[in-house]
């Protein structure tokens, strides 16, 4: 059972998303407001996994108010405006919905979070990780891996033989790998240290891979190679 909480100042699209969440027997809605402030409480006593969260709100935007939690559960975003979702994916959203929400794209947004929630996506060893791919479970060297990129829907692995698509998030991935192996230099993108040839001011190269150092990763990225 995946426990939700939506957070929508328009009682009309709460009433959308309970009845949504209704006809799915795998989702709870342990919670529903209209003041993002006023879920605090139940989002920081109780275990929730996902949370459907309006943007455009008064008191505090939905996208500030995400950064002010300290456990984020998953987020897809419910809102009127096409023109925040580049922030949107930038803090790892499942998925953002356009209102008026039709049921079938609510269902696919849905089934991207209960990938995300499944235990068994990713296993992790000493030395290597099992990853689900489609219908099959790969073996991947961790010392075989070049670097990781986010992409919209799922994250694509690349090593030093194939590159491997998997619906989890690259921040899920990311805290399932070895801290000392792998550093994160970009919203789309974690490499492996010892994979690293040269950087060129904002550009890590591997091999004849260019990747883009963002500027809130590049102090943390300097540390670890020190």
């Amino acid at each position: 059972m995946i426990r939700c909480v939506a957070i929508d100042d328009e009682f009309l699209a709460l009433e959308v998303i309970e009845n949504y969440v209704g006809r799915l027997p795998f989702l709870e809605l342990v919670g529903t407001f209209t003041n993002a402030l006023e879920a605090l409480p139940l989002l920081t006593g109780e275990p929730v996994d996902l949370l459907f969260l309006d943007i455009e709100m008064p008191d505090i935007n939905g996208l500030a108010f995400l950064r002010t939690l300290k456990k984020t559960p998953l987020v897809i975003f419910t809102t009127a405006y096409s023109q925040f979702a580049p922030e949107g994916f930038e803090v790892d959203a499942v998925d953002y919905l356009i209102k008026p929400i039709p049921f079938d794209r609510f269902l696919k947004g849905v089934q991207k979070a209960q990938q995300r929630l499944q235990p068994s996506a990713t296993t992790i060893h000493p030395d290597h990780l099992f990853i689900k791919s489609d219908y099959k479970t790969l073996r991947v060297a961790l010392n075989e891996v070049l670097y990781i990129e986010g992409m919209k829907d799922y994250v694509c692995i690349h090593t030093t033989g194939q590159s491997i698509n998997t619906l989890l998030s690259i921040t899920a991935l990311l805290e399932k790998l070895p801290a000392t192996g792998f550093v994160r230099v970009h919203r789309s993108f974690v490499i492996a240290l010892n994979k690293i040839n040269s950087i060129e001011r904002n550009t890590i190269l591997i091999g004849a891979i260019k990747i883009p150092i963002g500027d809130q990763y590049r102090d943390e990225l300097m540390k670890r190679l020190t």
